[in-house]
């Protein structure tokens, strides 16, 4: 495949780009400084005495010293008694300072100072760390060369307690108050139990608090809203001290802030209540943990609300959605397209000779006119067409003039590709774009490619036969393949362990997979060998996916990042670092300027390929995603779900638009139609579903994306959209595809 000059690998500099906007105080949006400043933790503070203050001042200076101390005992102890002496000099200690241990006595009377008297170095240099950690999030680097939050700073936060015996007082206090406020309200404060109970709970198992823990955890969890459920199990699990090390769920809550999304007027409400109450415990775990985004206007509903929660740091910040996204197609080159003898023949036996061409001409600079959404064309470096990508482009120009327009009255064909003998063994499928070849990957470590044409596989003849051939004849590429290698299907090996993701470039002479054995292999069709094996995720990579101009590949595993590579850079061009879990599916925009991918975090985001920037972040599944399709106009995203629901994103406005709901099971595939005017859904329920994408995206009122709140009330619709439902015998569905003709292909594995 051609190489790109000067790529993008030259735009930014391999390395982790962070997707989180800064945080400011507890996360308000500055829309009124009143209002959104930091607020101190202790709500009872704006009433504090002059002298109240003045003791705070000197707690905090002794707590200074001691600090100072314990970091020159730690120099001292690991020899570094140069820097001991400079920095006891500057800081005017006396020589006897390093042989305190305790604080001075006189220094307790200070109001809400803690005693410090028995406190050692070790725990000192703790409090420190505790501090810094509210403020800026220490990271290290493991072997892999991944972010990780520390986790001894991580758990050291949750060392600041109160009183454990009344923790369920506290809780019980805020929901009584919550259950009392009008119903406009209620629905918005209730959004805050969740996270409040997980903080709280942590915090008493932290502290070694087990059956207070148990006994909070049995009478509250019950509360929960239901998506939540999956989460809980894994929290139950946590019942002492030592569970919580290294564990993922816990290390994902703490380093991420929980977004929640209040009006104004409850916000105000939840403020009012805990000053006046001095509730510092529930204070204290909203203002380190949570991410309160405060909009003017009406509180949403109840039904508003569930419809974008679910995921596992809560909803998207407003602003997260604010990027300008360029989601236009590209220009497409211009192509003439010549006229077939058989067509001149049929033309001129109508005695119409000029019938047909006007209308494949139109087809041939469909796109002559600069969509004003689109990016520039070289916004980012794209290989050049060859001559043979030209003459696959007229193939399809030709194709397009006879393909079928589909709608409610003209549904598509369905033909079913079924895996036999795969003993629940196929894990992923991918079809070519002009439907000659299907290839799937296997849980034994295989992938097998198949002819689905009466043309047989052949691979390259040797080099040596290949000397022999005349390179000037007209039928070279015929002569080159070696008719003895013919068969139907060709099976690849290479990987060490189950192939779940595989993906034909568009020029179909290659094939990308992906493994649980940490890899991505590059394989060509020609020769039926594998090119490059690229590594840098050190755990299974669940997807791979092709650009659709080529070059270009994106993989997401369970090191819950996304990568994007060049086929001929061994390493990444970008990495995606922003997930909270798993990335189970990638898929790139049609115009390759943007990958989306979808977690086990329950949400879906949208990259920008050129400076690696998160700009979409999508909320509402209340399962991991496991299928992701953009619609052909660039405009819209359909993504699927274990929650067996399919929603539908406006890219531009960044807000969920639809809810197509009637499957049972997993969604574990979606495909749009050529033209955009069907969208087909494929499930573990054994069943296609078929639905009007054309009358879900012309119902909407553009008109309610402008409203301050940017929030929509969603239509339950589902069985007005639904075209049709088609069941297999007993096969899920892994796989879906739109012929250019408008035929749809699905595929998967039977299931005896």
């Amino acid at each position: 495949m051609a190489a790109v000059q000067g790529g993008i690998v030259d735009t930014v500099d391999k390395k982790d780009i962070k997707a989180e906007p800064s945080e400011d105080g507890i996360g308000n949006n500055n829309n009124n400084g009143n209002d959104n400043r930091m607020l101190s933790p202790s709500p009872s503070s704006s009433s504090s005495s002059g002298n109240n203050n003045n003791n705070n001042t000197a707690a905090a200076a002794t707590v200074d010293q001691q600090t100072l101390v314990a970091v020159l005992q730690f120099l001292k102890k690991n020899k570094l008694n140069d820097s001991v002496e400079i920095l006891r000099r500057e800081a005017g200690l006396p020589e006897d300072s390093l042989d305190i241990k305790g604080s001075d006595p006189g220094a307790g009377g200070a109001a809400g100072s803690a005693n410090l008297e028995a406190v050692d170095a070790a725990t000192l240099l703790n409090r420190v760390t505790v501090s810094a950690s509210a403020a800026a999030q220490p990271q290290v680097k493991d072997s892999a060369g991944e972010d990780q939050p520390d986790v001894n700073v991580v758990l050291s936060a949750y060392s600041q307690q109160g009183d454990p015996a009344l923790y369920q007082a506290y809780y019980s206090g805020l929901k009584r108050f919550i259950e009392s406020v009008l119903d406009c309200h209620r629905a918005e404060l209730s959004q805050v139990f969740y996270p409040l109970f997980v903080h709280m709970y942590l915090e008493l198992v932290y502290n070694n608090h087990e059956n207070e823990a148990k006994a909070f955890f049995q009478k509250f969890s019950g509360d929960q809203e239901c998506y939540y459920e999956d989460d809980l199990r894994v929290l139950s699990s946590l019942t002492k001290k030592e569970h919580m090390r290294g564990n993922e769920t816990l290390l994902d809550f703490r380093t991420s802030k929980f977004v929640l999304r209040i009006s104004r007027d409850s916000y105000q409400l939840l403020k009012r209540h805990l000053q006046e109450r001095q509730n510092n415990q529930i204070w204290n775990i909203i203002q380190e943990h949570l991410y309160i985004d405060i909009f003017d206007g009406m509180p949403r509903s109840k039904s508003q609300i569930d419809a974008m929660s679910g995921s596992l740091a809560g909803e998207a910040k407003r602003e997260a959605n604010k990027a300008k996204v360029y989601y236009g197609l590209l220009k497409e080159p211009e192509i003439e397209l010549p006229l077939d003898d058989e067509d001149e023949e049929a033309e001129n036996e109508e005695g119409k000779p000029k019938k047909k061409k006007p209308k494949k001409d139109s087809m041939g600079s469909k796109s002559k006119k600069q969509d004003p959404n689109a990016p520039i064309q070289t916004r980012i470096p794209l290989p050049e067409l060859k001559d043979s990508d030209k003459l696959d482009k007229i193939m399809y120009m030709k194709e397009a003039t006879k393909r079928i327009r589909l709608g409610p009255d003209a549904l598509p064909s369905i033909c079913f590709y079924s895996f036999l003998n795969a003993y629940q063994g196929l894990t992923g499928v991918d079809v070519t774009d002009d439907s000659s070849l299907i290839a799937g990957g296997f849980a034994d470590s295989t992938v097998r490619v198949w002819s689905v044409t009466p043309k047989k596989l052949r691979k390259v003849k040797s080099a040596a036969d290949l000397n022999l051939i005349d390179k000037e004849s007209d039928d070279v590429l015929e002569r080159i393949m070696d008719e003895k290698t013919s068969s139907e299907s060709k099976i690849l090996h290479g990987h060490s362990g189950p192939v779940y993701g595989v993906s034909f470039s568009p020029d179909r002479n290659y094939l990308l997979s992906s493994s649980e054995d940490g890899t991505v292999r590059l394989w060509s069709l020609q020769t039926f060998t594998c090119l490059v094996g690229y590594k840098g995720h050190n755990y299974p990579v669940w997807d791979v996916s092709f650009s659709p101009h080529g070059y270009y590949f994106v993989s997401g595993g369970h090191d819950r990042v996304a990568r994007l590579w060049a086929t001929d850079h061994y390493q990444p061009l970008r990495i995606f670092s922003g997930h909270l879990a798993d990335v189970t599916c990638t898929r790139f925009h049609p115009n390759s300027n943007y990958i989306a991918t979808g977690s086990s975090d329950r949400t879906i985001r949208m990259w920008d390929v050129l400076n690696g920037n998160c700009v979409r972040i999508f909320t509402g599944h209340k399962g991991p995603i496991h299928a992701l399709d953009f619609s052909p106009s660039g405009k819209f995203l359909a993504s699927g779900a274990t929650d067996s629901r399919v929603l539908l994103w406006d890219i531009g406005h960044g807000l969920m638009v639809g809810e197509l709901k009637g499957h049972t099971d997993t969604v574990y595939t979606l495909k749009f139609s050529r033209d955009g005017e069907i969208l087909a859904s494929g499930s573990m329920d054994n069943t296609v579903r078929l639905w009007d994408a054309t009358k879900a995206f012309d119902d909407l009122e553009t008109d309610d994306f402008t409203a301050a709140t940017g929030h929509i009330h969603l239509q339950d619709n589902s069985q007005e959209l639904i075209l049709g439902t088609y069941m297999s015998k007993s096969t899920p569905v892994v796989h879906l595809h739109f012929t250019r003709r408008n035929l749809l292909l699905a595929a998967g594995a039977y299931n005896p």
